[in-house]
C-alpha cells in the first residue's frame, strides 16, 4: 500500500485522504498513522510519508503544501505571488510562508481561508506556466506581484534573484507593470523597479544595494571586475565606487561554502577570498570594507560606517 501511495507522491506532491480510503485505509489506521509518525499531514485531506516531508527545506515544504492546496481547490487557479517565486526557484528573505498564494484563472473575487489566500486580477495567456506539472504566474507577473505584498526591501531580494537567473528582464517588468500600475498595493512597486538590478546575485546584495540606497550613498558599480595592468583578470567584487577608490564585499554565509572546491574545506575558501582582495587592493590602490547579515540589521549604524569609509560628507542624497 505505502508503495502505491509513495508513487501518487512523486508524481502529484501529496496523495489525498480519498486515495488513502480507495487502499483500503480507513479514518482509525490514518490517524495513527500520523501520530506515529509515519504520516506527515500537509493540511486537511492531503498527506505525504513523514521521512520525505523532514528532508525538504522551508521552501520544498511550501511547495508541497502549495502543491496540496491546487489538488484540493475547487475553482482555476495557479500559484502565484510568494508561492510562484518559490516555485521558480528564486531567492526569497524573511517573507512568510503560512500562506499559500492563488490567482483565480475566472476574474471572481478571490477569498482567503486558513492556509491559504486567493488573489484576483487580469491573466494574461502569456502570465500562465507550468514546471513540473505545477501551475504558477510567469516571472515577470511573479515579480511584480510580490510588491504587492512585501515592501521594497523584502522585494528586492525576489526580483533581483529572477532578473540574475535570467526569467525576466527590466524592459519586460516595465510593459507588464503599466498593465498593473493601478492595482490596489502597488505604491512600493515603482521604486523596486527603478532600484533592481540584474548583476545583484544574492539576497545579501540585494539587501546591501538597499542599504546604500535608503543610506544616502552613491549608487555603485555592482559584480565589477578588475583588472591588472596587463590586461588579466585579477577577481570580481561585489559592489565597487571607481572614483572614490573603494569596493565592498558582501561575506554570507554562501560565498564559503558554494565556491568549496573538491578536498578543500570552507576554511581554504576563506583563504582564498582574502588573497583575492589582497591582489584587488594591489593592483588598484583601493580599500574594501566586508559587510555581514549582522551589519544589515543595524543599517543606520552601518550607513554611517559607509560613508565614513567612502569620504562622504553626508550631503549626498538617497538615489544619486
Amino acid at each position: 500500500m505505502d508503495s502505491l501511495l509513495r508513487g501518487i507522491c512523486e508524481s502529484e506532491g501529496v496523495f489525498l485522504r480519498r486515495e488513502a480510503e480507495s487502499f483500503g485505509y480507513h479514518d482509525r489506521e490514518m490517524a495513527r498513522l500520523v501520530r506515529s509518525g509515519v504520516w506527515h499531514r500537509v493540511r486537511r485531506g492531503a498527506y505525504t510519508f513523514r521521512d520525505s516531508w523532514d528532508q525538504l527545506n522551508p521552501h520544498g515544504q511550501h511547495l508541497l503544501l502549495a502543491r496540496a492546496v491546487l489538488r484540493t481547490a475547487n475553482t482555476p487557479v495557479c500559484l502565484s505571488h510568494a508561492s510562484s517565486a518559490i516555485a521558480l526557484g528564486a531567492d526569497i528573505w524573511d517573507i512568510p510562508l503560512d500562506e499559500v498564494h492563488l490567482t483565480r484563472h475566472d476574474g471572481k473575487c478571490g477569498r482567503r481561508e486558513a492556509g491559504v489566500r486567493q488573489h484576483r486580477g487580469v491573466v494574461l495567456p502569456e502570465d500562465l506556466k507550468v514546471s513540473g506539472a505545477v501551475p504558477h504566474m510567469s516571472a515577470t507577473r511573479t515579480a511584480l506581484e510580490v510588491t504587492t505584498i512585501a515592501d521594497v526591501e523584502h522585494s528586492l531580494v525576489v526580483v533581483n534573484s529572477l532578473l540574475h537567473r535570467k526569467l525576466t528582464t527590466q524592459e519586460a517588468l516595465a510593459e507588464r507593470y503599466q498593465l498593473m500600475q493601478f492595482w490596489p498595493a502597488t505604491l512600493a512597486t515603482d521604486l523596486v523597479l527603478r532600484l533592481c538590478d540584474d548583476r545583484i546575485e544574492s539576497p545579501g546584495e540585494s539587501r546591501s544595494a538597499y542599504l546604500f540606497f535608503r543610506g544616502g550613498i552613491p549608487r555603485p558599480k555592482p559584480q565589477y571586475d578588475v583588472f591588472d595592468e596587463l590586461g588579466e583578470f585579477v577577481g570580481r567584487v561585489d559592489f565597487a565606487w571607481p572614483d572614490l577608490g573603494a569596493f565592498i564585499e558582501f561575506d554570507g554565509k554562501a560565498k564559503y561554502t558554494k565556491f568549496v572546491r573538491e578536498g578543500e574545506t570552507p576554511g581554504d575558501v576563506v583563504l582564498r577570498e582574502r588573497q583575492r582582495e589582497v591582489r584587488i587592493c594591489e593592483v588598484t590602490g583601493w580599500r574594501c570594507l566586508r559587510l555581514t547579515w549582522a551589519d544589515l540589521a543595524r543599517p543606520a549604524i552601518t550607513a554611517a560606517r559607509i560613508r565614513a569609509f567612502l569620504g562622504l560628507d553626508g550631503r549626498v542624497r538617497p538615489g544619486t
